[in-house]
């Protein structure tokens, strides 16, 4: 067990260790503020099954780069547009989007191992792509990932408003003259380049940490328009930043600790949800009155 222990949490020259990783670091950050930022939309258009769609052909985009030997960013890039578009364009309705998404998961996760299977280089850049790295994130990735995330930070800025309103009440929305369906295509893209940007660091397979979680967690605390965004890029960026450091300790994949802190807060908000519900259906006296029972549902 001591072993176990210390080979998950070991702090032997961790200064030097996070200078090693300072750009991951820097990286994980400014994921968390994206995550964080475009996460509630995400809950609120009921999207999470297509951030596990674009992440799987995320995933094949990078895996035909690094096959090819070009920039892995840029196939994830490709790969993460091609199907947010595919899901924006013809997933009008739940059903069909639900459906497309089901179709092009599996087509995604299998391309990408059979260009895995093909890769004959490092097994560290086979695995890092589904789970992660700490150690992987040079100067011109750190770059790119920059520009890329102040890309879809400005736009989820210009389209804050009439975003929120398309996604609250579509049909109203509509009716009000606002282009839901163009909001929702603009949308799909600038997810669709949140999920390549977060492949790089967690994984093709826990992105949804990064994305979901942190708004989840959120969500159950307020529904205060001002809050929800601010306490899930608090969050994400503590599960990204905090995932980073405790995996330089064991020199393991970086996932498995950004998933248990970002499920960890999750849960706690989720108990103070619950909390604040069976505070509220206690009976109480007021005036005099008879006890009456109130029912409230938190983070509504």
């Amino acid at each position: 067990m001591t072993d176990l222990w210390s080979q998950l949490f070991s702090f032997q020259d961790f200064g030097p260790l996070v200078a090693l990783v300072k750009n991951s670091i820097i990286a994980g950050a400014v994921l968390g503020l994206v995550g964080g930022l475009i996460g509630p939309f995400v809950i609120t258009r009921n999207l999470p099954f297509a951030v596990h769609g674009i992440s799987e052909l995320s995933f094949a985009g990078a895996s035909a780069a690094l096959l090819l030997g070009v920039n892995v960013v840029a196939g994830s890039l490709v790969g993460s547009v091609l199907a947010a578009l595919l899901i924006g364009l013809l997933g009008n309705r739940a059903r069909d989007r639900n459906s497309i998404i089901a179709v092009l998961m599996p087509f995604g996760l299998g391309l990408g191992i059979l260009f895995l299977a093909l890769y004959k280089g490092r097994s560290a850049n086979k695995f890092g792509l589904l789970t992660g790295q700490i150690v992987s994130v040079d100067n011109p990735q750190l770059g790119a990932l920059l520009v890329i995330s102040a890309l879809v930070v400005v736009t989820l800025f210009v389209i804050w408003r009439p975003l929120t309103f398309a996604s609250v009440d579509p049909d109203v929305a509509a009716a009000a003259g606002l282009p839901v369906r163009t909001l929702g295509i603009v949308f799909m893209l600038v997810l669709g380049l949140s999920v390549a940007v977060s492949v790089q660091i967690v994984g093709a397979l826990l992105v949804l940490s990064l994305l979901v979680t942190p708004a989840a967690a959120a969500l159950r605390l307020t529904v205060n328009p001002l809050l929800v965004p601010i306490l899930s890029v608090v969050f994400a960026v503590v599960s990204v930043v905090g995932g980073i450091l405790l995996a330089l300790g064991g020199g393991l994949p970086i996932s498995p600790y950004v998933t248990t802190i970002s499920f960890a807060i999750w849960l706690v908000c989720r108990i103070v949800s619950w909390r604040r519900v069976r505070r509220a259906q206690r009976p109480t006296r007021r005036h005099g009155l008879p006890w009456t029972s109130t029912t409230t549902e938190a983070g509504r």
